[in-house]
């Protein structure tokens, strides 16, 4: 069964989230807190639960990433909280400084339901994957990563995209196992004009 993402938002709702987004920030910088949404003054696909990710980047370099692959919170609470962990939470950068805020552009990715790959073997994963489309989870004896569809954008072939996850979760680039699994997912991305 093809992967759907079980929620569109038009141009103005997606504006919304992006303002969100950059408000939750305005507020970690003024408070060290997420902006806490009225969830119930908002708009009914804005309160539908759903996994989301934010990618902050300053001239196209990245400045931070967090997210979440479930869906704990309503969608705008999701942005609002996803915001402020990937500017002051994700652990390869210092904390977003107040004169960082007018050059970070905001990316928000939501992401469908997990679908459970089966695969016998690294070559028939590689010839499932959907590159520019697919997002993948790998887990396997506790180690655990992700990449959101957007990386196709910088990792072009299966293999290549495969051995980076590998490495991101701290395994070798060409481990496999009898114990590994992979899920894939969609993402209805958008960013900031």
């Amino acid at each position: 069964m093809p992967l759907s993402l079980c929620i569109e938002l038009d141009h103005a709702e997606q504006a919304r989230l992006l303002d969100i987004a950059r408000r939750s920030i305005a507020t970690g910088l003024q408070t060290g807190r997420a902006l806490v949404l009225d969830v119930e003054q908002l708009e009914e696909k804005l309160k539908v639960r759903a996994a989301v990710f934010i990618t902050l980047t300053i001239d196209g370099e990245l400045r931070g990433c967090i997210g979440s692959l479930q869906a704990l919170e309503p969608l705008a609470q999701a942005v609002a909280s996803s915001a402020f962990n990937a500017a002051f939470r994700d652990r390869r950068f210092p904390g977003l400084r107040a004169d960082e805020l007018g050059a970070i552009r905001i990316e928000i990715s939501v992401l469908s339901e997990m679908e459970p790959i089966s695969a016998a073997s690294r070559q028939e994963l590689l010839d499932g994957l959907q590159p520019g489309v697919d997002g993948l989870l790998l887990e396997d004896q506790g180690y655990r990563s992700t990449f959101l569809p957007k990386v196709w954008e910088k990792i072009e072939s299966p293999g290549e995209f495969l051995e980076h996850l590998c490495l991101k979760a701290g395994l070798g680039a060409r481990h496999w196992s009898d114990t590994i699994r992979f899920h894939r997912y969609h993402a209805l991305s958008f960013v900031e004009s």
